[in-house]
């Protein structure tokens, strides 16, 4: 049977991921892969997993939950189908902390630039 088609491909950019992933524990790792291979196989990814952040330029987050923890990863699209992973995080407060969305849009800078 033929593999479906993926609506989107997640890539990384450097290790700014792999550093929040490598901590995490065996149970969060997998349901982190579970939610990647669900925003690559679904058209419409629901605003549970994905979700554009508000007064940002393109940043969107990822979100995981694994029991009562809660975990971001942001990420931004590039061509569309893209999906570029930045940092990622335990969120522990209703708001998402400022300096992680900021790192997040440091991150999306230097990958645009670093492509011209």
């Amino acid at each position: 049977m033929d593999k479906k088609q993926k609506h989107r491909t997640i890539i990384f950019y450097k290790d700014y991921f792999q550093e929040f992933f490598v901590k995490q524990r065996e149970k969060v790792k997998d349901k982190i892969i579970w939610t990647f291979d669900l925003i690559e196989d679904l058209q419409r990814v629901p605003e549970t997993y994905l979700k554009h952040l508000e007064n940002t330029d393109g940043l969107y987050e990822i979100r995981v939950q694994q029991g009562s923890d809660i975990f971001r990863i942001f990420c931004f699209f590039d061509h569309g189908q893209l999906v570029v992973l930045a940092n990622g995080f335990q969120k522990k407060t209703q708001k998402t902390p400022k300096q992680e969305i900021e790192k997040a849009i440091k991150i999306k800078d230097e990958y645009e630039n670093q492509k011209e």
